[in-house]
């Protein structure tokens, strides 16, 4: 298939599954990028007969009808319904491949387009439907410099140096690092490697590396990382393994806060349970951490246990009200 082509039948799913109307061909040739405007009107529909053959035989389940019984011309929609895939079971490698390809998929042309497409069809005098979240849904913006050679290496097996910047300090020093995998977590990517000059597996934030990133050596002189290490659980640790759990005892509104439920395990027998919300319970190792992520949702979550995470997302929240009022605010 041409990329044009490509092009013009991505501009039109997105198109038929952003309204809950009815479209009719006429008002599809006015919207999606990709049809011609001249050559006459059996051009256009010989090919957008076409197309909606392509999305059916593709499985996309196009409906026709019309909007009111007034309508004389039938028009064509996308049910949300019907399109969105259920629940997928994956392998973890499988998880970490799709959840790495959703996050890199930021690029400004994509992300342009989709947004172009829904001006478009607000501007035409179509209803969009704002409640219903896309089915890609991007959070991380691989914007750092560093981020494309540090990837590069990873895939190419060679080891890099580079300036990194420790915390906040303005102390920066060089490190050389032979890296096994980038990998996001909480809006941030890391690099995940064996650090020569310490000996040992080490995480470092992309965004604190300073300057350019220098590769050492030749391709593929990298070995892959240990079968038993998991980068993302390195990540979200720290780097340090020897860190314990901590349970914390969270209340979540009913139906909201998925990406923090998926961490959670349910407290059924809890009796703070609600028609309004349910008793969750979520392993954290540290609560400075954790509390900004928390904070993140929101009205949605309410810190039970412990204590000191409570505290915690209490001031962040307190942060954001003095940095909104420019004045402390009450307590």
């Amino acid at each position: 298939m041409s990329t044009v082509r490509t092009e013009r039948l991505v501009n039109l799913v997105l198109c038929l599954l952003s309204t809950r109307q009815y479209l009719t061909a006429e008002k599809i040739r006015t919207l999606v990028a990709g049809y011609p405007d001249g050559g006459g009107d059996d051009a256009f529909f010989r090919m957008f007969e076409r197309d909606k053959a392509e999305l059916r035989d593709l499985g996309v389940p196009l409906e026709s009808g019309r909007n009111s019984s007034f309508d004389t011309t039938e028009g064509y929609r996308i049910a949300r319904r019907d399109y969105e895939l259920g629940d997928i079971d994956l392998e973890p490698d499988e998880a970490a491949a799709v959840g790495l390809a959703a996050r890199l998929w930021d690029s400004p042309d994509l992300t342009g387009a989709a947004h172009g497409a829904l001006m478009k069809l607000r501007a035409a005098g179509v209803e969009v439907d704002q409640n219903v979240q896309a089915p890609v849904e991007p959070r991380v913006r691989a914007a750092d410099p560093a981020f494309a050679p540090l990837l590069a290496a990873v895939q190419n097996k060679q080891a890099v140096t580079f300036d990194y910047r420790k915390g906040t300090q303005h102390e920066v020093g060089t490190r050389v690092v032979e890296p096994w995998g980038v990998v996001s977590w909480r809006g941030r990517w890391y690099l995940v490697g064996f650090d020569r000059d310490r000996q040992a597996p080490r995480c470092f934030r992309v965004s604190r590396v300073v300057g350019a990133v220098r590769t050492v050596g030749r391709a593929g002189q990298v070995d892959s990382r240990p079968p038993d290490l998991d980068l993302m659980t390195m990540v979200s640790r720290n780097g340090d393994w020897s860190r314990p759990e901590i349970p914390a005892l969270l209340w979540v509104a009913k139906d909201r806060s998925n990406g923090l439920r998926r961490h959670a395990t349910a407290r059924p027998d809890h009796p703070g349970n609600s028609a309004d919300g349910d008793i969750i319970e979520i392993e954290i190792y540290s609560p400075e951490s954790a509390a900004s992520w928390i904070a993140g949702f929101g009205q949605d979550v309410r810190v039970l246990e412990p204590e000191a995470l409570r505290k915690t997302v209490h001031e962040r929240f307190q942060g954001v009200l003095e940095s909104i009022l420019g004045e402390e605010p009450l307590r």
